[in-house]
């Protein structure tokens, strides 16, 4: 057994000797068996919550109404959720009730999907009810069970399926991407929070474009927010070797693909997705950036330092995605010439608005802004050395002060 797993080994045995079962679940076990990175470690047990309290002295309630018991161990912490059925849903993502039992099988049978069906062992025997091994062979995204029920009950999990297809590179069962068909207009009925969530994990997966042709199949990307007429655009945007763009990035292109250029029109666009002002501003930045290096031959200085380092990368990755169909890996020019830069930022102008009022005695105003400004440029431009008496004669010889 690998790690995380033997790190984990002392809560499986510590709650079997206590008289209960308890396994490694989900996706740990599916990342596993590709041997791939395990990131989290989730432990599902036939011990109630309060029962998981009184074996560990340290624990924290996180989601004890579902059944979630948070347990520090050694430093670290881990997930222990009671073995549970679901009733109803209320709203298509929610169970309206939780009922805790004592089988694992009746446990796993409520998962989404056959290969985070899937329990394991302390001994490392893998526990497979319901043939995800056979799916991870086939490379295959198969609902546990009937889709239109498993979609009925959480509809985020048509995202989370075709999702699957963008990180795993597997395709989906025919079944399943009927059921998907079936029930697109649920995801209607999930917060905008978490369908931005798995989207953005699809954007990122190393076989995203295949993901998108799906997305495009179903029909099921009419239900993402402002995306109810854009097949031309995913489209488009499938065709594209996205794997080597940042979030960001990838951002800026479905919205170039969308013809969506004007900054006002990006925050709506972004804003429906709930994305962070933060998050929209780096989107703004980059594609200005790549509108104005259409205009441009090479980069200025003036362009280099006024964009930023980071941002004129990604507008210089991106333009030469859409224009040459391949992305620019060497930006070590752009690099260089950054570099050799005078000045990074204002803060670092050897002047500042205190000098501009000792030296004028004027009052202060707007006009501190426009000389600070001219300064700022003709450094860059390296017309002016960033040096304090020398920026001052220079201002006095052109009336400026």
């Amino acid at each position: 057994m690998i790690n995380p797993f033997k790190e984990a080994l002392p809560i499986i045995k510590k709650i079997e000797e206590a008289g209960y079962e308890a396994y490694f679940v989900g996706g740990a076990v599916r990342d596993y068996l590709l041997n791939i990175q395990i990131n989290d470690i989730d432990i599902a047990s036939s011990a109630t919550p309060e029962e998981i309290k009184a074996i560990f002295p340290h624990t924290i309630d996180v989601g004890i109404a579902h059944g979630t018991v948070m347990v520090i161990w050694n430093q670290d912490t881990y997930e222990i959720t009671t073995f549970r059925t679901e009733s109803t849903y209320l709203d298509y993502r929610r169970p309206e009730q939780v009922f805790f039992v004592r089988e694992l099988k009746e446990d796993l049978k409520r998962r989404d999907f056959t290969i985070n069906a899937m329990a394991m062992d302390k001994n490392g025997q893998i526990i497979d009810y319901f043939n995800g091994e056979d799916a991870l062979k086939k490379k295959e995204i198969k609902t546990v069970g009937n889709p239109n029920e498993r979609f009925q009950e959480d509809a985020l999990r048509m995202m989370r399926g075709i999702r699957f297809v963008s990180t795993l590179g597997f395709q989906v069962e025919m079944e399943t991407l009927k059921g998907i068909v079936d029930n697109q207009q649920l995801l209607s009925k999930i917060a905008v929070e978490r369908i931005t969530a798995e989207f953005e994990k699809l954007l990122q997966g190393r076989w995203c474009s295949d993901a998108l042709e799906i997305m495009i199949e179903t029909k099921l990307y009419r239900f993402l927010p402002m995306l109810e007429s854009a097949e031309k655009a995913i489209s488009q945007l499938a065709k594209l070797h996205l794997t080597k763009l940042e979030l960001p990035e990838k951002w800026a292109v479905l919205l170039l693909c969308l013809g969506v250029k004007d900054k006002q029109q990006i925050e709506l666009f972004l804003r429906a997705w709930k994305l962070s002002v933060k998050q929209i501003k780096t989107v703004q930045k980059i594609i200005y950036w790549i509108l104005q290096r259409e205009q441009m031959s090479t980069w200025s200085r003036q362009a280099l330092y006024f964009a930023t380092l980071s941002i004129a990368v990604s507008a210089e990755k991106i333009y030469h995605l859409l224009w040459n169909q391949d992305i620019c890996s060497d930006i070590s020019s752009l690099e260089e010439q950054y570099r050799k830069l005078p000045i990074k930022s204002k803060e670092e102008l050897a002047i500042s608005g205190n000098d501009l009022l000792r030296w004028t005695e004027k009052r202060p105003g707007p006009w501190i802004k426009d000389v600070l400004s001219l300064v700022e440029s003709k450094v860059v431009e390296q017309k002016l050395p960033n040096d304090k008496q020398l920026i001052k004669e220079w201002l006095q010889r052109c009336h400026q002060i």
